[in-house]
């Protein structure tokens, strides 16, 4: 029986959402396509119907593990995306939080076109740091410094945390190091703000 393209295209969603959570749980390398395949609740021989290659599928399910992850923070400003960045339930949550935290190991392993969707969704993060900062202190080119800071501090951090037991005292009290720091340097008003 052939199935309609509308249901081949949901198939296809679910194979890329399933990548996208597993992906971030344990690596490119760790998951393979049978368990892609039964996470989204298909057989494993119609993988290839969908994607020439798993390769194909890395990147898909970055961009839209980037794309879910961005949308989420639209309409917040700077210092609320860093809370709940630095959270605990962030931390715990691998599987629906950050690509950057999860797989910049394994992303600087892959080839230039898996890496792409990486920069991308990076600079989108940034970007969306940098509009909040920049609104509040007025500093157009010193937001975007102050905006990858921050994020590359909120990353080192989570990464972090997250190597620490769970229910480490350690791995809480870096979480709360951190968003203290990051709040600090992205509300620090500018020195052509502080002579006005």
């Amino acid at each position: 029986m052939r199935i309609t393209e509308e249901k081949k295209q949901q198939n296809r969603e679910a194979i890329i959402a399933a990548a996208s959570e597993l992906f971030r749980q344990g690596g490119f390398d760790g998951i393979g396509v049978a368990q892609l395949m039964e996470r989204a609740g298909l057989t494993h021989g119609g993988f290839y119907n969908h994607f020439p290659s798993k390769e194909n599928l890395i990147v898909e399910a970055t961009a839209h593990g980037f794309d879910t992850i961005v949308s989420r923070y639209v309409g917040f400003n700077a210092s609320t995306i860093l809370n709940v960045y630095l959270s605990r339930e962030h931390r715990d949550n691998r599987g629906a939080g950050c690509l950057i935290a999860a797989l910049s190991g394994d992303a600087a392993r892959q080839t230039d076109e898996t890496r792409a969707p990486f920069a991308e969704g990076i600079e989108k993060f940034i970007r969306l740091l940098e509009k909040d900062i920049a609104f509040k202190q007025n500093d157009g080119p010193g937001a975007r410094a102050k905006a990858i800071s921050a994020l590359a501090q909120a990353l080192g951090a989570l990464v972090m945390s997250r190597a620490c037991p769970d229910g480490a005292p350690l791995a809480d009290e870096i979480l709360e190091v951190a968003r203290d720091a990051c709040r600090l340097a992205i509300d620090q008003v500018g020195p052509e703000q502080s002579t006005q």
